[in-house]
């Protein structure tokens, strides 16, 4: 669902995050930004500059994510769907 008016800030960051394997284009529409991806770009490094993260464009987020979940960790799960 796209926004009626442009997003800023967290909610900006969640919703360019949320549609990032779309594209840029899609997620500029999507986040209120309809045809402007350079006005996009330019606040999705705003919102992320404020909230420290060190991102300068779209496909730097889209690099972070990947990083994030390509972090090995330890799966703990139960033996069978019946023994929790």
């Amino acid at each position: 669902m796209s926004s009626s008016t442009p997003l800023k800030g967290s909610e900006l960051i969640d919703c360019a995050r949320a549609n990032m394997k779309q594209g840029i284009e899609i997620a500029a529409k999507s986040c209120g930004y309809g045809d402007s991806v350079s006005n996009f770009e330019n606040e999705l490094k705003t919102a992320c500059n404020a909230m420290g993260i060190d991102v300068n464009s779209f496909s730097d987020l889209i690099s972070l994510e990947q990083n994030i979940s390509e972090t090995s960790g330890v799966e703990i799960a139960p033996d069978t769907s019946t023994k929790l």
